[in-house]
């Protein structure tokens, strides 16, 4: 997993099979059916999910992620471009695992 220097480009893509897994785990679903553009409510995540899906993602990927990001869980993909920020923002200075 790439953790240094321009995460961010090219990212979300990468990332997005990485959410898929992680929603996949804490769900129970099967990851064959998930669509990156299906809104995660028709997947059966509700605002505890959102919840539930930010807390696996911050312990599967050992970053934190700000609860202000809840509102742009949407679906795989936005969720996937929150993770990118998230693991590419701590070159930032922001990291407070250093």
């Amino acid at each position: 997993m790439r953790r240094r220097g321009r995460v961010i480009v090219g990212a979300v893509g990468d990332h997005r099979a990485e959410v898929v897994k992680v929603v996949s785990e804490t769900f129970r679903l099967d990851p064959a059916e998930i669509e990156f553009d299906a809104p995660l409510e028709e997947l059966g995540i509700d605002s505890k999910g959102r919840i539930r899906l930010l807390s696996a993602l911050e312990i599967y990927h050992d970053v934190r992620i700000d609860l202000d990001q809840l509102d742009r869980f949407t679906d795989i993909g936005s969720v996937a471009e929150v993770l990118a920020e998230a693991l590419g923002g701590n070159a930032g200075g922001s990291d407070e695992r250093r």
